[in-house]
């Protein structure tokens, strides 16, 4: 009978875990948000924030700059270009915003998730692109934040592979007639790398940080609004 009970309880706890690392994109994290969102009209000048650690994290140093905004923040700690792409419709489409900001690229590099080529986190930004142009959303395209080091996974050179995906970037932008919003040359130091003011851990920001890019994106989002008028 022990046998049988601790059978039960391992299987049990083995379907929990499986059930858990089904959802790789992690869709359940915004499911109920989302269903609690009015639906936006086409007057509404709504923003999606779609990215990873940087953008889930820009609340807890200014929540006003979301609350006040009309900004809708879908960033989720660690996450990597596939994992976006496969909850892009249900986090951004379907909440049918004016505009999205695409922030991604660097948790690919640190291969989070596996090991990704430069070209195929372009292609997975380009597809997230795509799909907001079917859907009528202007999508800005960002450029990965400097690196020097990734202090989970050091020694891949962030600092060399983040400004070669961001060229690839601002050529795909400038290709598909879209916004570009170049963080990077705002914040970089001369190690391709955040300054000490800027950052917790060398990728994590500060107040400090965010304050410089929230300067950068409510100027592109303005732009952005002006052009689609």
């Amino acid at each position: 009978m022990r046998f049988l009970i601790v059978s039960i309880m391992l299987f049990s706890l083995l379907s929990s875990k499986k059930m858990v690392s089904q959802d790789w994109p992690n869709l359940t994290k915004y499911q109920e948000a989302n269903k609690k969102l009015k639906t936006s009209t086409a007057e509404d000048n709504r923003v999606v924030f779609m990215g990873n650690s940087i953008t889930e994290g820009w609340p807890d140093a200014n929540p006003d700059f979301f609350t006040n905004n009309n900004y809708i923040n879908r960033g989720i700690g660690g996450q990597t270009t596939p994992q976006m792409l496969l909850r892009f419709r249900q986090d951004v489409i379907d909440l049918r915003p004016k505009i999205v900001v695409i922030l991604a690229g660097t948790n690919d590099i640190a291969g989070n998730t596996g090991p990704m080529t430069l070209e195929q986190i372009r292609g997975n930004i380009l597809s997230m692109v795509e799909l907001a142009e079917a859907n009528g959303i202007c999508p800005i395209v960002c450029s990965v934040l400097p690196a020097h080091d990734y202090p989970w996974r050091p020694g891949l050179q962030p600092n060399i592979k983040i400004p070669k995906l961001n060229q690839m970037l601002k050529a795909m932008a400038s290709d598909k007639d879209v916004p570009y919003l170049d963080y990077f040359t705002a914040m970089a130091d001369t190690r391709n790398g955040l300054p000490k003011e800027y950052t917790t851990d060398e990728v994590h920001l500060t107040p400090a940080g965010y304050a410089v890019m929230e300067k950068l994106v409510k100027n592109a989002i303005q732009e952005a609004v002006e052009h689609e008028k």
